[in-house]
């Protein structure tokens, strides 16, 4: 097996486990958030710390990686996800609403490191199979569909006094997974002149179109999908509907967000990015549809499965469409800068799910999506254009600078 293989199936392993505790958190944290919170308008900001805890490590995460390496930035990624689970289950064990939300911060430090796994696969990748490499690392994603509603059903009455306890402890054994999963992964490091060069200023990266429309589709992407996921337990439960059949809904959204990574790829390939891009905004739009009509569990279903595909296609084609904008040097940067946007937006939407739920109820949720789809439906079609009219939208490389 080729080497570029052998990591995708590594870092696709890791993703497996990352996904699962992600799922698992957005399955029981709204939940908890709700039980403990206050005031429970604030039932989804345990989440929203979870996601600012993210963002504020994108570029920490990524300086790291480029300093000492991909696997050893990775493992001690697993290292702070085992504190934050242990200060989750602390927090649900002294009934702490304020704790929880400060693990939830540290678990989103954790994801941060995680989030970098389909850039590692693309780093090391031959440059027409880097868009399958990114498209199947996020296919492990799959088994987090599957294990997490169900880990997540069968652990949090564990402790009978303390709902949820057993759910986040579980985490901490996910990630000691993940750890012992790194130990395979082989991407050499960058060499000392790579590492010390800092490329173009990020600014001047930021500015150019690809840039543009890459971040714009992978922060819209999963600010939406984000919105949809933190309140959707919450409605469901409003509209007196199980916690199972909650974590059914999250199973099949999960597998339409990472069953179509097996062939994502390919279409990318065979199709173009933008269009895979379009495709995406499309089925978003779809998904909101299917949301406003009726709250049954099949609506919510429905809406939840294509959301997931569509997220998969833009977000997958905007991380695809990134490695065209950068060098090796500027490689650490552009990322955190993309990934920084990714979660901001995540925050915000996290932070807006539970208001919006609270005062205005499930079709305000889906409403507040559309002028979002539209910028991300308008800047896609603007770089088609240039496109088309020659310009790619990628500044040239000139003489590196020492501008960081």
């Amino acid at each position: 097996m080729e080497k570029q293989h052998r990591n995708v199936l590594v870092l696709s392993a890791c993703q497996a486990t990352l996904q699962t505790g992600g799922v698992t958190l957005i399955a029981i944290t709204g939940l908890a958030g709700f039980a403990l919170a206050p005031e429970k308008a604030f039932a989804t900001v345990p989440l929203t710390c979870y996601v600012i805890g993210s963002a504020l490590t994108t570029f920490p995460a990524s300086m790291l990686m480029k300093s000492i390496g991909r696997r050893a930035g990775f493992q001690a990624g697993t290292g702070i996800g085992v504190v934050g689970a242990a200060l989750c289950g602390l927090a649900i064990y002294l009934a702490s609403f304020w704790l929880l939300c400060f693990g939830m911060m540290v678990m989103g430090c954790y994801t941060a490191f995680g989030k970098y796994y389909r850039f590692a696969a693309a780093d090391v990748a031959d440059s027409g199979f880097r868009a399958k490499a990114i498209s199947l690392t996020l296919a492990g994603g799959i088994v987090g569909g599957f294990v997490a509603p169900e880990m997540a059903k069968r652990t949090k009455d564990l402790f009978a006094d303390h709902v949820f306890l057993g759910s986040y402890l579980s985490l901490i054994i996910v990630c000691m997974i993940a750890a012992l999963l790194l130990t395979r992964l082989e991407i050499p490091q960058l060499s000392e002149k790579e590492r010390n060069e800092g490329g173009r200023p990020l600014r001047e990266i930021m500015r150019q179109p690809v840039f543009v429309v890459a971040a714009l589709a992978g922060a819209l992407s999963y600010g939406i999908m984000n919105l949809f996921m933190t309140s959707t337990p919450l409605a469901m439960h409003a509209h007196d509907h199980h916690f199972n059949s909650a974590a059914f809904v999250l199973e099949w959204h999960v597998l339409g967000m990472y069953g179509p990574s097996f062939f994502t790829g390919s279409l990318i390939q065979r199709f173009g990015v933008l269009k895979v891009i379009l495709a995406g905004i499309a089925l978003l739009f779809v998904s909101v549809l299917c949301a406003l009509a009726g709250t049954g569990v099949v609506n919510f279903w429905l809406a939840l499965f294509v959301l997931g595909v569509g997220w998969n296609f833009m977000y997958v084609g905007g991380s695809a469409l990134l490695t065209e904008c950068h060098t090796p040097a500027e490689r650490a940067k552009t990322q955190a800068a993309n990934d920084f946007m990714v979660f901001v937006t995540m925050a915000i939407s996290s932070m807006s799910s539970g208001m919006l739920l609270n005062a205005s109820g499930w079709h305000a949720v889906n409403y507040g999506t559309i002028p979002f789809l539209l910028i991300a439906l308008g800047v896609t079609l603007w770089l088609m254009w240039l496109r088309r009219s020659g310009n790619t939208g990628i500044a040239p490389v000139t003489e590196p600078s020492r501008h960081p």
